[in-house]
């Protein structure tokens, strides 16, 4: 008999699968389907949900959509793009909106109304955000929930229907009452609980069995957490002598980085793992590529091409063994990786050596349907302990995408660009600052782009650049509340068309003037790895000893080229706070520990600069690029 579920219907967003997972998690089992589902496929369903997506309702391709599922006399929730669909379907109206909400917004439930989604739930709420266009008129037999300041039609019921529909995405951690929202949904729907986490595992292991059938299995290990329980995973299923890892050196790991992977498994038990330096062959692969895309593309076929060398170098016959990726669900969403989604950047798991095995049956890849958090919970299940679950993500490309590379050359389209947002920046009215902080304020917009996701779109444009009062020895005054300069980043690339991150400058060296700084010819080469190695350990290192490390999900610096001469340069430190990926804030570290690492960064010769990424996910992705 099939098991009753709640199916989500998947229009391309992000977060379509992350919905599902969260029923999971709350204990309902939950399935993806594509919208233009036969109406087949609802057979047991309790409820179904409707994601969102990066299309809009009004463009001349959309997903395609069996427009029967509403004739179905099961409960329907509708969210961002999905909410569209619903009020739609009833004659409600969609076009874009007059403001655009990306991030943090105050919901309002309207005390007239009760709502079964909303029950035991507070009249105000923080939600999160992600829309460029809006319902301007709901559809028939429907009533407001709730609204924001921005968005009147941000929650809708239709309860003779069983319609629900929210503007915002509850799926998100960001949206603390999200959970509760589910359950709610779930309990409408009359749903019983019938999912755990020993049926996840149980599922992970038989499908490797299945997957693997008689074969070995190759796995690429980073020494991040997501492969090495993938490499638990397969070992705990198929046994150590049928597996191995391959920890391939490739030349942009962290300051001592390998050594300390191999002496992490060691240390746990595994020894069926090899390491490779390969790191001369990857510098040469990305030699002279500034577009990220490419870089990302490099370093992924280089992997293929390693692999081969090591499969002839260790006599393994290639009929008896597969390949294996510790690749997660955001990799493959963030690559376009299905029906509706849209591309947010390449990863190195997805590149079209990659896809050409995975199309053969030659690659298993374990948790691909999990997040982070749920990975970690598996490998903890499984006995690995927190020096392997906890470690920061660390992917595959390592420190090469946090190299960024130019030319050192604007084009006249660029130039023109960053004039306009600087434009554009001047005119964004801050209030969040104090009269005194504000009135040593300067804004400029710093002349290298970085990747970011707005609306489920991929978005290429530059940061917004927020200096404080100068102190002694190049420090800059930081306000002492982070929530007012999240506030204030979030109404900057809110407000703005070509801005989809703000920073903070923190310090500069004493004695260069802003006009000394320029856009540098600068490239993927090991004397900037390794520069970028020194400031990202210093940062880890006084991490680890203030027992921050923990606190925060990851943290990245990137090295940008812009500084006053050629072998010098700027950096940026992205300190996140995330559980599934898909979402984050840049972490609020604490002021004094700033200062120390500041103070220590500073003393490295060959830096200028040094920034802050103050920009939470969505409208900026974790790295630049």
């Amino acid at each position: 008999m099939s098991r009753e579920k709640i199916v989500v219907l998947d229009f391309g967003s992000q977060y379509a699968h992350l919905i599902a997972k969260r029923f999971r998690m709350l204990g309902y089992y939950s399935e993806i389907a594509l919208p233009s589902a036969d109406i087949s496929v609802f057979e047991n369903a309790k409820g179904i949900v409707f994601s969102g997506g990066p299309s809009s309702v009004y463009d001349e391709k959309v997903p395609e959509f069996n427009s029967k599922i509403l004739e179905l006399d099961i409960p329907i929730l509708g969210l961002c793009y999905g909410h569209y669909i619903v009020q739609l379907g009833y004659g409600g109206k969609v076009k874009k909106a007059d403001v655009g909400e990306f991030g943090f917004a105050t919901l309002e439930l309207n005390e007239n109304v009760k709502c079964p989604l909303f029950d035991g739930i507070e009249k105000e709420q923080q939600v999160w955000m992600s829309h460029q266009d809006a319902v301007y008129e709901c559809g028939e037999g429907f009533e407001i929930v709730g609204s924001t300041k921005d968005c009147k039609f941000a929650a809708m019921q239709n309860l003779s229907k069983k319609r629900f529909s929210l503007q915002f995405h509850c799926e998100v951690k960001d949206t603390p009452c999200g959970n509760k929202l589910f359950e709610n949904f779930a309990l409408f729907c009359k749903m019983e609980k019938n999912w755990d986490q020993d049926t996840v595992l149980e599922i992970i292991l038989d499908n490797i069995k299945k997957d693997a059938k008689d074969k070995n299995v190759l796995l690429f290990l980073s020494g991040g957490v997501d492969s090495t329980v993938a490499f638990a995973l397969l070992n705990k299923a198929l046994g150590q002598e049928r597996v191995l890892g391959l920890h391939i050196d490739n030349g942009f790991m962290r300051k001592n980085e390998s050594q300390n992977v191999a002496d992490l498994y060691h240390k746990f038990g595994f020894t069926n793992f090899i390491v490779e330096d390969a790191s001369e062959s990857f510098l040469n692969a990305v030699k002279g590529l500034t577009d990220p895309q490419k870089k990302r593309m490099a370093v992924g076929e280089n992997f293929i091409s390693v692999r081969n060398e090591v499969v002839a170098k260790q006599h393994l016959d290639e009929d008896k063994w597969l390949l294996a990726q510790g690749t997660l669900y955001p990799d493959i969403i963030e690559s376009g990786g299905t029906k509706n989604s849209n591309t947010i950047k390449t990863h190195h798991n997805r590149v079209d050596g990659i896809q050409k095995l995975l199309e053969k049956g030659l690659v298993i890849e374990p948790i691909k349907e999990l997040y982070k958090d749920e990975v970690r919970s598996i490998g903890k299940k499984i006995g690995l302990n927190d020096e392997l679950v906890m470690r920061h993500p660390f992917p595959g490309p390592g420190l090469s995408i946090n190299v960024l590379c130019s030319d050192g050359v604007l084009s006249d389209g660029d130039k023109a660009e960053l004039n306009n947002a600087q434009k554009e920046l001047e005119k964004i009215e801050l209030t969040q600052f104090c009269e005194k902080c504000t009135a040593k304020m300067t804004r400029s917009v710093l002349p290298v782009k970085s990747v970011g996701v707005q609306g489920d779109f991929r978005t290429y444009r530059f940061p917004a650049v927020l200096t404080f009062a100068e102190e002694e020895n190049g420090f800059y005054h930081i306000p002492h509340k982070w929530e007012k300069i999240e506030s204030a980043s979030s109404t900057i690339t809110n407000s703005s068309s070509l801005i989809n991150r703000t920073i903070l400058r923190l310090w500069k060296r004493p004695g260069l003037s802003d006009g000394d700084f320029k856009l540098l010819e600068g490239y993927c080469d090991k004397k900037r790895l390794d520069q970028l190695r020194e400031v990202d350990n210093i940062v880890l290192t006084e991490l680890h000893k203030s027992n921050w490390y923990n606190r925060i999900f990851q943290h990245l610096t990137i090295d940008i080229p812009y500084a006053s001469k050629a072998d010098h340069a700027c950096f940026v430190l992205r300190p996140v706070v995330s559980e599934d990926v898909m979402t984050a804030r840049f972490a609020h570290l604490d002021l004094e520990l700033l200062k120390v690492i500041i103070e220590k960064i500073s003393k490295l010769d060959f830096v200028d600069a040094l920034y802050y990424d103050v920009t939470n996910k969505p409208p900026a992705t974790f790295g630049w690029e």
